[in-house]
C-alpha cells in the first residue's frame, strides 16, 4: 500500500500548539509531533468509534492488553503480561505520578541531561529534590553521546530514590547499548533506586545497525524496581489522544502506582483506546513506510548541517529529532532566538533541556516543508558560495 507523506496539511484550521505558538510566517520544527496524517487504519477505527455515538467512561479491553503483549513479543522478544499493564493518559503524567508513588517529599529524583524538558520539572512539581548529571559530551569525548556511568554514580546521593531514564533518548536520539544499560541496572540495584524508563520512541529506530531492547527485557534483575512507559503517540502521530501504558511487572510497585493515581489521573479516553488498538494491531506496514520517509528526511538534514560552519550533530539512531550543537557557531549565545527571528524557523531551545547552545529540530514533516525550513536556515548558517 502507498501512504501519503507528501501532502501539506493545514494544521492552523484547528487550535494546534505546534502551529499556533508562532506567527504565520514561521515554520515550526519544534514540539515533537509530526505533520503527517495518522495511519488510515487509525482514522478508520476512530470514525467507527465516533459513529457509535456514545462516549461514556471507557475501560481497557482484554483485546488491547493482549495486542500490546503481542507487539512486545514480536518486536522486542519481551514477554509481558496483561496484568502488568496500567493504561494512563500520557507519559508525562506518569513520570510525575511515579515520583509521588516511589519517593517521599524531599527525596531525590535523578535524571541525565540533556533531557526532554518535562523530566526536569518532575521534582519541582512533586516537592522532591531535583538531581541531574550530564551525558558524555561528544565534543569532549570524541564519541557519540553516551551514558557516563561514573557521572551517574557520582550524582546518586543518600536521598536519591527515583531515576528517570529515556530509552531511546530524547533529544539526542541515542539507542543505548547493552553495556550502558547493564551498568545502569547494576547501579540501580546497588543504590536501591526505582527506575522509570520512558521508551516512547522505541518504535522509531532509524539506524538499521542498532536495535532497541526494552530495559525490562535486557535487565530482568530490575523487575522489582522498574516501570516502563510505552505509548503509540509519537510513532503513529496520535499524541493528542492521550493514551499510554505503564508496564510494571512487580505486584507491589504496580499497586503503589495505581494507588497514587487514584483521584489524580483520569482514565484513558475512549478514542485513545480505539486508536491504540488499531495502531498496534493494524499499522505495521505504515510504520515501516514512515521509517523510510524519516531516514530520507534525516539524510537531508545531515546534508545541510554539513554546510553550516560551527554546527555539529551526531546523527540520531532513533526518533524524528535532530539535536544540533551551535555552541561554536556565530549564533552561540542565543541560537533558538536568532533562528526564530532571522530565519523564521522555530526550533526547541536547548536551554530547556538543560544544555544552552543547542537546538532540537523536528524533521517529521513533508519533505517540501523540511526543504523550505532548511533553506531558510542555510541563509543564516551556511557559508557564502
Amino acid at each position: 500500500m502507498n501512504f501519503d507523506f507528501a501532502t501539506r496539511i493545514d494544521r492552523r484550521q484547528h487550535a494546534t500548539k505546534k502551529w499556533l505558538q508562532y506567527d504565520e510566517d514561521v515554520l515550526p520544527l519544534w514540539v515533537a509531533d509530526m505533520d503527517f496524517r495518522s495511519p488510515p487504519a487509525i482514522i478508520s477505527a476512530l470514525e467507527s468509534r465516533v459513529a457509535h455515538g456514545v462516549f461514556g467512561y471507557g475501560d481497557v479491553s482484554a483485546t488491547l492488553k493482549q495486542t500490546l503483549c503481542d507487539w512486545s513479543r514480536d518486536h522486542y522478544d519481551w514477554q509481558i503480561e496483561k496484568a502488568w499493564q496500567l493504561w494512563v493518559p500520557g507519559v508525562v503524567p506518569a513520570l510525575n505520578l511515579a515520583a509521588m508513588a516511589f519517593s517521599e517529599p524531599g527525596q531525590g529524583v535523578l535524571t541525565a541531561t540533556p533531557i526532554y524538558p518535562p523530566f526536569l520539572s518532575v521534582a519541582r512539581n512533586t516537592g522532591r529534590e531535583a538531581q541531574t548529571f550530564a551525558l558524555a559530551d561528544p565534543v569532549a569525548s570524541g564519541e557519540p553521546w553516551r551514558l557516563d556511568l561514573e557521572a551517574l554514580e557520582a550524582a546518586i546521593q543518600p536521598n536519591t530514590r527515583v531515576l528517570l531514564w529515556c530509552h531511546p533518548h530524547n533529544p539526542t536520539g541515542r539507542v543505548w547499548n547493552a553495556e550502558e544499560m547493564k551498568g545502569l541496572a547494576e547501579l540501580a540495584v546497588r543504590h536501591d533506586l526505582i527506575v522509570i524508563s520512558d521508551e516512547l520512541h522505541c518504535d522509531l529506530i532509524l539506524d538499521p545497525s542498532v536495535s532497541h531492547r526494552p530495559l525490562g527485557q535486557l535487565c530482568p534483575e530490575l523487575k522489582d524496581r522498574l516501570i516502563t512507559l510505552w505509548a503509540p503517540s509519537k510513532t503513529f502521530n496520535i499524541a493528542g489522544l492521550s493514551s499510554a501504558c505503564a508496564i510494571i511487572a512487580d505486584d507491589d510497585l504496580r499497586q503503589r502506582f495505581q494507588s497514587a493515581a487514584a483521584g489524580l489521573l483520569p482514565s484513558v479516553n475512549v478514542l485513545g483506546l480505539s486508536a491504540s488498538q488499531a495502531a498496534y494491531a493494524e499499522c505495521e506496514e505504515w510504520r515501516q513506510a514512515l521509517l523510510g520517509e524519516l531516514r530520507d528526511n534525516l539524510a537531508l538534514v545531515e546534508a545541510h548541517v554539513s554546510r553550516w560552519p560551527g554546527v555539529a550533530m551526531t546523527a540520531p539512531e532513533a526518533t524524528y529529532l535532530a539535536w544540533l550543537d551551535l555552541r561554536h557557531s556565530a549564533l552561540a549565545e542565543s541560537p533558538q532566538q536568532r533562528l526564530l527571528e532571522e530565519a523564521r524557523v522555530a526550533l526547541s531551545d536547548g536551554a530547556d533541556f538543560g544544555w544552552p547552545g543547542f537546538v532540537r529540530l523536528n524533521f517529521g514533516m513533508p519533505r517540501s516543508w523540511l526543504e523550505e525550513a532548511l533553506m531558510r536556515l542555510d541563509r543564516l548558517l551556511a557559508e557564502p558560495a
